[in-house]
């Protein structure tokens, strides 16, 4: 039975608990996925309190004070925390703090949804009594990340660049001129290709790219994960294969799950996918595909909320539930959770 929340494939789900990220524990906890692994408390912070305390004096020698082991309820390859069916909230939420945020100094159930329209009322309503008891447990509650999607009620990609500002479509248009030199082949997950450890070494290092380049370091995935998605033919991903002059630029793995297209992973050779505007490229090839394909919504994912705005995203907000043994830095935690809530501007924003 599949998860209360759970947008991704079951397969991708029992991959990420058999190839964890490089340094995470994989667990379970009261019928629901858990890992622990390091976590910089800074990771989540907004970037003007995260500037403040890496320029403080002697940070080089503290800072790591700052890196506790953690337990975590969720995964990382699903958008959001999943949950039993059936769980009663309650229950649930003091089985969590028992099992697990008494045995490490910090507990993390990362994005419990509010009100997300990809889910149903009755989704939404476990997820609100889940959080309130959490917080009737001593859980804090943190404004989580800004998950980005796009409702597919549009008929054509003029139609939908019709809702931007003048500005925006001139520059979006100006943008993909570049994509008429991209060739863009899909390849299905369990295609004879990825039998060679050769390619598979290729995508890789094209996820390792995008990885090197982001602002944040949390969960590096392994080669054995990507291997073993790329070649499960029943997962029902596909890829999204660019080339420019005959050779691979970029990729990009989607999965087609309930009626949705679910974004979850990405691999650039640099500097050529910015040459070619890939990312934008890619943005509305996979509108289009979705369009083509009847679905409904067009998931992006959580990193790069800005870019993401700026091409028509709307977005979804989440809570973290965060449980501290210690309970001074629980009544801390309290007062300084407004610094770690940088997402939520994007609940509301409007690009101009």
């Amino acid at each position: 039975m599949r998860y209360l929340n759970q947008l991704e494939p079951d397969a991708l789900v029992a991959r990420f608990a058999e190839h964890p990220p490089i340094g995470f524990r994989v667990l379970e906890a009261a019928g629901t996925p858990a890992f622990v692994a390091p976590f910089d408390l800074l990771t989540t912070a907004d970037a003007e309190a995260r500037a403040k305390v890496m320029h403080a004096p002697g940070y080089r020698w503290w800072g790591r004070l700052l890196r506790w082991r953690t337990a975590f309820v969720g995964t990382t390859v699903s958008e959001y925390a999943l949950f039993p069916r059936g769980a009663e909230p309650s229950s649930l939420a003091r089985a969590l703090r028992d099992e697990l945020g008494r045995r490490q100094r910090l507990l993390i159930v990362k994005d419990v949804p509010q009100a997300s329209p990809l889910f149903d009322a009755e989704a939404a309503q476990w997820c609100r009594r889940f959080a309130d008891a959490c917080a009737d447990s001593g859980f804090v509650l943190l404004e989580g990340q800004a998950l980005a999607y796009v409702p597919i009620d549009f008929a054509s990609e003029d139609e939908y660049l019709a809702r931007l500002s003048p500005g925006r479509r001139k520059d979006i248009r100006r943008k993909l001129r570049k994509r008429d030199d991209v060739m863009v082949e899909p390849v299905r997950c369990g295609d004879a290709m990825f039998a060679d450890d050769a390619t598979i070494d290729a995508y890789y290092a094209l996820y390792e790219n995008v990885y090197a380049q982001s602002d944040i370091h949390f969960d590096k995935l392994s080669r054995d994960f990507f291997a073993a998605v790329l070649r499960d033919a029943a997962n029902g991903g596909v890829v999204f294969v660019y080339r420019h002059q005959g050779a691979m630029i970029g990729w990009n793995l989607c999965f087609v799950v309930e009626g949705k297209l679910i974004d979850k992973y990405v691999g650039f050779a640099y500097p050529q996918a910015r040459e070619q505007n890939l990312y934008f490229t890619s943005w509305f090839h996979n509108l289009a595909f979705a369009r083509e394909q009847g679905l409904t919504h067009y998931v992006a994912g959580w990193t790069d909320p800005e870019i993401k705005s700026y091409l028509g995203a709307k977005f979804t907000l989440t809570r973290h539930a965060i449980y501290l043994r210690n309970p001074l830095l629980r009544m801390l935690a309290r007062k300084l959770g407004r610094f770690f809530e940088s997402d939520s501007q994007w609940a509301t924003h409007e690009q101009a």
